[in-house]
């Protein structure tokens, strides 16, 4: 009999049905395979088999769960639900006969019973951000209001390092003013390149690069610092994967690969199935393992099905109808998961992103019209397309701010780079 966790009596012990959507049937879980398959056995009233067994509380479940969904090789093919172990075998039949009779609209209703591994993940990660140290603990107390919920920021405004920033030229205020701030306490990358200082020796110059607060084995909060890589090389192989034709082609195209390929760790040399994307602000190559991988049952109002995001969960680009915008408006588009924003993301050709992120465009069409909201002008666009510098004024940020600088566009990878110093001619 499969124990998990610690239990002292048969009414606290819980365990798992699982329907299977291909063959519409109900099992009783086991375990899972070496190849991440899942075992499971037809539940039968006249015959007694072995079940897994699951602590029913919340911490050691919630923990169980997550790894044991993240185990499996194919999750989306399946829907499990919670049930105490001495009525699994009668539960099992009588869901069986239950799904039967469904329509395939009443079959949605499941889903208020089924386990989400959304809701488990919410609440693993906020356990383990109260048992992280205290620096993730604080509240948005003071300094940077956005919403009215600070649970979105994982950072406060006085655990920032402000004397890092301050070496690298930076401060509250800069940082607010172009729109950072707010990423930097999310936990995420800034959504731009900023100008730093950086200290080469005794020389010191200046540099575009992205920003992250990140934490380091001691618990302490430090800026992570992204440099520009003049293009990526993809004759080297990336943590094991040698890049196919068309691996370039997409990645320098959508910024994302667009298929999972197994990569290995340097250190322990294992296998990690992952998905590849670019960072198109850097050119550096992100890699996301599998796991960590997350796709949204609703989208812009659009209900997802299982064969959707498995296509999503695969790194495939997968182009939706009727959605709906903020404004209320119906609109389409393709979508694709991206790596580096560990997220789904819109692919929206000859249109700006209002994301923040830089434009992606598909190289063989040329200037883009727009950049960061800002039509721009004939002779702007002839510079650019020359491979000359412009200068480019009128742009807004976050916090409804205008700043200009100059910008250049990237023949190679399709998209305009900006920068608030005027780049030096080669």
């Amino acid at each position: 009999m499969n124990k998990i966790g610690n239990h002292t009596a048969i009414s606290e012990v819980n365990t798992l049905l699982v329907l299977r959507h291909s063959s519409n049937s109900i099992g009783i879980v086991q375990g899972i395979g070496h190849n991440g398959n899942l075992i499971d056995v037809q539940p039968n009233r006249n015959k007694v088999d072995s079940v897994m067994q699951i602590d029913s509380a919340k911490d050691s479940f919630t923990d169980f769960y997550s790894d044991f969904y993240h185990q499996l090789k194919n999750p989306s093919e399946y829907s499990f639900f919670k049930v105490r172990e001495f009525e699994a075998h009668d539960t099992a039949i009588d869901l069986q006969e239950y799904i039967d009779c469904l329509s395939e609209g009443e079959r949605q209703d499941l889903k208020a019973v089924e386990v989400s591994i959304e809701a488990v993940n919410e609440i693993r990660n906020k356990k383990t951000i109260e048992n992280e140290p205290s620096v993730l603990k604080k509240g948005l107390s003071n300094g940077l209001v956005i919403s009215n919920s600070s649970s979105q920021y994982r950072y406060q405004i006085e655990d920032v390092p402000w004397e890092k920033m301050d070496e690298l030229g930076l401060d509250r205020e800069k940082l607010e003013e172009i729109g950072a701030l707010e990423s930097l306490l999310k936990g995420y990358k800034t959504p731009m390149l900023i100008p730093i200082l950086f200290k080469d020796g005794v020389t010191v110059s200046q540099i575009d690069a992205r920003l992250q607060l990140r934490i380091d084995d001691d618990g302490e909060l430090f800026v992570k610092v992204y440099r520009v890589l003049k293009k990526v090389d993809f004759r080297k192989k990336f943590k094991g994967h040698k890049f196919t034709k068309q691996d370039r082609v997409n990645l320098l195209t959508s910024g994302n690969m667009g298929r999972v390929v197994d990569l290995i760790d340097a250190v322990t040399c294992e296998i990690i199935p992952s998905l590849i994307s670019l960072d198109r602000l850097t050119n550096e190559l992100i890699s996301l393992r599998m796991e960590f991988v997350r796709i949204p049952d609703v989208l812009c109002g659009v209900s997802l099905d299982l064969e959707q995001k498995q296509v999503l969960r695969e790194g495939k680009p997968l182009f939706i109808e009727n959605m709906v915008s903020k404004k209320g408006k119906f609109f389409s588009a393709a979508v694709q998961f991206n790596a580096d924003r560990q997220w789904v993301e819109f692919l929206f050709e000859n249109k700006f992103r209002s994301s923040g992120f830089s434009e992606v465009y598909h190289s063989e069409r040329g200037v883009p019209s727009h950049f960061r909201g800002v039509k721009l002008r004939r002779w702007q666009m002839d510079k650019l397309m020359a491979g000359e510098t412009a200068y480019i004024k009128g742009l807004e940020s976050r916090k409804g701010k205008s700043y200009q600088g100059y910008v250049t566009f990237d023949k190679a990878i399709g998209r305009i780079v900006f920068s608030f110093k005027k780049p030096k001619k080669l």
